[in-house]
């Protein structure tokens, strides 16, 4: 019998005071609404951090390490090396590789950073490998928030003006870097101007790390130009000139020379040493052979003319652009919270015609007639992922209405049916609040996934419920009757669908897909139980008592009938 299982009796024992007395009923439904309303409020309160990928577990991290322009590769060398001894405390690493003045092996950083373009005497690449993440207590994240500030420190002290990044490898979103500052404008002065000031606002920033921009620093030329007067009077053709200095600073190939080793014979190159072509007064010193025999040195026949180096100009979808980058550490890890700290304050900037500067987040500007910035990097992939996971939650909860309202010939039951879904946020905010963990696309696609399960258990509940009213069965013991029967297979899919995530629980990249799916199922499991049934009875008892009051009352009889005469 129904009523003597323990299921019925506990389920009675809850639902039959909320039936008696509508005064419980209101109070649990508003108890559950604070609930939602607090659950929702933990995302704009920062207590659950949403975020495009949470940090994945590597076995590997990069340190970027650029000097300034023209420095000697030695100089970039020692640094590097001075870092590298720097780490030999750190536990965690097992061997370091060192890459100067070429990129490292190609990866997925060097294809979605650029690092494989990478070349000159300034710049270097350390490949630091960890040990397996089975051998070591804390995830590469972590470590690497270790391993910055002794680089950085190490950089500070060099007097070099070195740049240093230590770079993880990302879990997904391909982007320049986590977060990106575009700043366009009519000209170059006024673009490195607002970048100057973006850049001190995101070094300001305590979350914001490894700022750097696109930008090099302002380098002395040095041009040699021929002096054709000069030249054509001294007897020396142009094309000599210019080749002797070729010859001197490029070097020239002057044999070949062959070893039973080799495959193919090595080049011979001949050239001024590092020291003799980095002066002006050695190289005025070479001579260059007249026309007659008569050797004219170089210094009577070039001018040297000092300027300052040109740099390279970036470029996106034709537009002149700098990029102002950076990454996030510490409090706010998420680019997402680092953009609404800064945003108030990059938009104080004033622009040389007296208006602030203007923020894009979602597009890139047409023609520019005065500097603006746009947020790129993984906020703008975030934006993307979000708004689209938004429409398809959108469009999969009209479609469950539609086949509902087929299905039951009802415009109501649907949205009874349906306030199951809500009730999972109740779980999702503080299930990832208790974890420690980012609310990511996994998230989002764990709550997705949920809306259809939880609509289903509604559908198990209100089928049973119309079912036993259609066999005459009073409104508030058909509505315990179903809860007590119903909690058995809703249970089951709930405890299923728990076991099955806590595979995933502990995975970086899809621990915010098994949180979703396993504090959300619970919680919502829980309500669905009694929010669900609660909103039916009150929704039929409305209408019931709409009906009742539409329905004329009977005519009273007569109580002195007039007796009828013959």
């Amino acid at each position: 019998v129904l009523e003597r299982t323990r299921i019925y009796r506990v389920y009675h024992r809850v639902m039959d005071p909320l039936l008696r007395r509508q005064i419980y009923m209101w109070a649990m439904l508003g108890t559950v609404t604070v609930l939602l309303i607090g659950a929702t409020a933990m995302f704009f309160t920062r207590g659950v951090a949403a975020k495009m990928l949470p940090f994945d577990d590597k076995d590997e991290m990069q340190i970027i390490v650029d000097m300034p322009e023209r420095t000697p590769l030695e100089t970039t060398v020692a640094l590097a090396e001075d870092m590298i001894r720097g780490l030999a405390d750190v536990s965690e690493i097992s061997d370091v590789q060192l890459y100067a003045g070429t990129a490292a092996p190609f990866n997925f950083n060097g294809m979605i950073r650029h690092y494989y373009l990478r070349r000159g005497t300034n710049v270097a690449d350390i490949q630091v490998n960890l040990v397996h993440k089975s051998e070591r207590g804390d995830q590469s994240h972590d470590i690497a928030k270790r391993i910055r500030p002794i680089v950085e420190d190490i950089a500070v002290h060099s007097g070099t003006s070195a740049r240093v990044k230590v770079v993880e490898v990302p879990p997904g979103p391909p982007v320049l870097s986590t977060l990106v500052a575009e700043i366009y404008g009519p000209d170059r002065d006024s673009q490195i101007e607002v970048a100057t000031r973006v850049r001190e606002i995101f070094a300001d920033h305590p979350s914001v790390v490894d700022v750097d921009w696109s930008l090099s620093e302002p380098q002395r030329e040095v041009r040699l130009q021929v002096d054709e007067e000069k030249a054509a009077l001294s007897g020396v053709p142009k094309a000599s000139v210019i080749g002797a200095l070729q010859s001197a600073l490029g070097g020239k190939v002057v044999t070949h020379l062959s070893q039973p080793t080799a495959r193919t014979p090595v080049p011979v190159r001949l050239r001024l040493t590092e020291a003799a072509r980095s002066g002006l007064d050695r190289l005025g010193s070479l001579h260059v052979a007249s026309l007659n025999g008569q050797l004219v040195p170089l210094s009577e026949l070039v001018r040297p003319e000092i300027g300052e180096a040109p740099q390279l100009i970036d470029r996106k979808n034709g537009q002149p652009v700098v990029y102002v980058t950076a990454d996030v550490a510490g409090e706010a890890e998420s680019p997402v919270y680092a953009i609404l700290d800064m945003r108030e304050q990059i938009g104080a900037i004033t622009l040389p015609s007296g208006a602030r500067l203007g923020q894009l987040y979602a597009r890139q500007p047409g023609a520019v007639e005065q500097p603006v910035m746009k947020w790129d990097g993984e906020w703008q992939v975030t934006y993307e992922v979000f708004r689209d996971l938004g429409i398809a939650f959108g469009g999969a909860l009209l479609l469950i209405y539609v086949l509902i309202v087929a299905w039951f010939g009802s415009f109501v039951a649907p949205l009874v049916m349906m306030t199951a879904i809500p009730l999972t946020l109740v779980g999702i905010a503080p299930g990832h609040w208790m974890f420690g963990a980012f609310f990511t696309a996994t998230s989002m696609i764990g709550m997705i996934a949920l809306a259809g399960i939880m609509v289903r258990n509604g559908i198990l509940l209100i089928d049973y419920l119309e079912a036993r009213r259609s066999a005459g069965i009073a409104l508030e013991k058909a509505v315990i009757e179903a809860g007590a029967v119903r909690t058995r297979p809703i249970a089951l899919t709930a405890g299923t669908v728990v076991i099955g995530a806590i595979v995933i629980l502990f995975d970086p990249i899809f621990e915010g897909l098994a949180v979703s799916l396993i504090t959300g199922a619970l919680a919502s499991t829980v309500l669905t139980l009694i929010v669900v049934p609660s909103v039916y009875y009150l929704v039929h008892r409305a209408r019931s008592r709409r009906a009742e009051s539409k329905t004329p009352a009977a005519p009273e009889p007569d109580a002195n009938p007039v007796a009828e005469t013959e």
